[in-house]
């Protein structure tokens, strides 16, 4: 079963702009991990904003786990689309500790097996230690886990994570690599991870998508050009 469906996606951020993805398809299968790489400006983060419904394409569609997400006759809703996010800065509440912070994503689950997730996902991400603790008082590698398993809590189909390294220092980035994807492939998550660097693929990801800026030579503007390298 594919759990992302996208067809012809269409997105441009004006009427008389250039689109930033033209005729966008793709898919991906349930515990798949694909890397999008890509140039600034050439439209992957864009493309996981309009995946998880925080912007709006002008035509195509998305579909998740089998349901319609965007169509030219439906528009559910962020969190209404199973989807969970992990940004560049983690975007951790700097006021709760970390197990409140991974409770904040649990609210549609019943009361009573809350406990019992979070507990899980510290077990994940190999954090137990550290329940208590606030953001400020760990790493960035910390952080980054404790925004993972915050994310992963809910169970959501797809993972989706912009820039997941961008703040870690070099020894740090090949530490958290292996670990990232051990996480991914035990919870059995379907996971895009947009990057500019190739290593992050080449560690983590089954595959990758390179979405790059070609040179229309008959209008002499830019336009997306799409290649699927399968490792």
């Amino acid at each position: 079963m594919n759990i992302l469906e996208i067809s012809r996606l269409t997105f441009s951020f004006s009427r008389k702009s250039e689109p930033v993805i033209k005729d966008f398809s793709f898919s991906m299968k349930k515990g798949e991990i694909v890397g999008i790489l890509g140039q600034s400006g050439s439209g992957k983060s864009t493309l996981l904003r309009l995946i998880s419904g925080l912007e709006m394409a002008q035509s195509g569609s998305i579909k998740i786990a089998g349901k319609t997400v965007f169509d030219q006759k439906v528009f559910i809703q962020p969190e209404d689309r199973g989807v969970g996010m992990v940004f560049q800065d983690y975007a951790l509440f700097p006021h709760m500790n970390v197990r409140d912070n991974i409770l904040f994503g649990l609210h549609r689950l019943p009361r009573k097996e809350r406990k019992g997730r979070v507990k899980e996902m510290l077990e994940l991400v190999k954090m137990e230690p550290f329940e208590l603790r606030f953001p400020h008082e760990l790493s960035g590698g910390q952080q980054q886990r404790i925004a993972l398993a915050r994310a992963l809590a809910p169970k959501p189909n797809l993972l989706l994570m912009d820039e997941p390294f961008s703040n870690l220092d070099a020894d740090l980035k090949e530490a958290i690599r292996e670990d990232l994807r051990y996480i991914l492939k035990t919870a059995n998550m379907t996971c895009i991870i947009v990057t500019h660097d190739r290593q992050d693929v080449d560690a983590i990801c089954d595959r990758s998508i390179i979405l790059g800026q070609k040179q229309n030579e008959s209008k002499n503007n830019d336009k997306i050009d799409m290649l699927t390298i399968i490792k």
